[in-house]
């Protein structure tokens, strides 16, 4: 691959924006490697955490504005499309995701931070939707930034376009620790190994509910959780969890096999 690294190590893969001299912009090309790599995780399961990273000055400046700036319509409605593959696919995955973010993160690459499961950035890290400043609204960045920051918030970041600090970030929801910069790789592997210990059977069931229950209301949310909680109950890796914690022992996952879809 051209702009994207990939390494593995135990249960976590290493996913890398190598593309410092565009400011790992997420141009079509990039994307269309970033959804080949996560075709091929899919359905690996001897890995748990996808560690989303990037090389450089920056984590992402978001879309190459080359590819939208006098563009024919279907071609700009084909790159978001496969934007929006990407995006998508990061929260389909069974594996949990991590943004390890450095840098700046604008427009679509806030987008990725957004998108991925949880994020860990450098006290350095900026923050920001600023389509508006270009007159381009960031209309798809704030479908996953507001469904992490709260309304007001977003709002704010998206009708201005200013920067917000990491530490600004952390208070509304955008990332979950903010770090010095020299303990940033400490800090995404304590996290990362944290996930990486537990089943990824469970892990699976646990996300697609999750993200599921975001959309309903609460006697929904609730229905639809009792049902998955019950299935979950029956899993051989639930089993096992029940009867190692009352035998006090670790508990000692099966072979992992894809989770049926519910």
């Amino acid at each position: 691959m051209e702009y994207i690294t990939y390494r593995e190590s135990g249960k976590k893969a290493y996913v890398t924006l190598n593309n410092d001299r565009q400011r790992n912009a997420l141009s079509r090309a990039v994307l269309e490697e970033f959804n080949q790599v996560l075709g091929e995780i899919r359905p690996r399961r001897d890995l748990n955490v996808v560690i989303i990273q990037a090389e450089g000055k920056v984590f992402s400046s978001g879309h190459n504005l080359r590819e939208i700036g006098g563009q024919p319509s279907d071609e700009v409605l084909e790159l978001f499309n496969v934007c929006q593959t990407f995006m998508l696919g990061l929260q389909r995955l069974p594996q949990v995701t991590l943004a390890k973010v450095h840098g700046v993160a604008t427009a679509a690459g806030c987008q990725l931070v957004a998108a991925c499961d949880l994020a860990v950035a450098s006290r350095d890290a900026k923050f920001a939707t600023p389509g508006v400043n270009i007159g381009l609204f960031c209309s798809t960045p704030a479908v996953f930034v507001s469904r992490n920051v709260g309304r007001k918030k977003a709002a704010e970041m998206l009708f201005t376009g200013d920067f917000i600090s990491a530490e600004e970030a952390l208070l509304h929801g955008l990332v979950n620790r903010v770090v010095p910069p020299e303990e940033l790789d400490a800090a995404v592997e304590e996290l990362a190994d944290r996930v990486a210990r537990h089943s990824l059977s469970t892990l699976e069931i646990g996300k697609r509910m999750f993200y599921r229950q975001l959309s309903m209301d609460d006697a929904s949310a609730l229905e639809y959780a009792s049902g998955v909680i019950t299935l979950n109950s029956a899993h051989p890796d639930a089993v096992e969890g029940i009867r190692a914690f009352f035998e006090k022992r670790p508990p000692s996952w099966r072979a992992e096999e894809g989770v049926k879809q519910s």
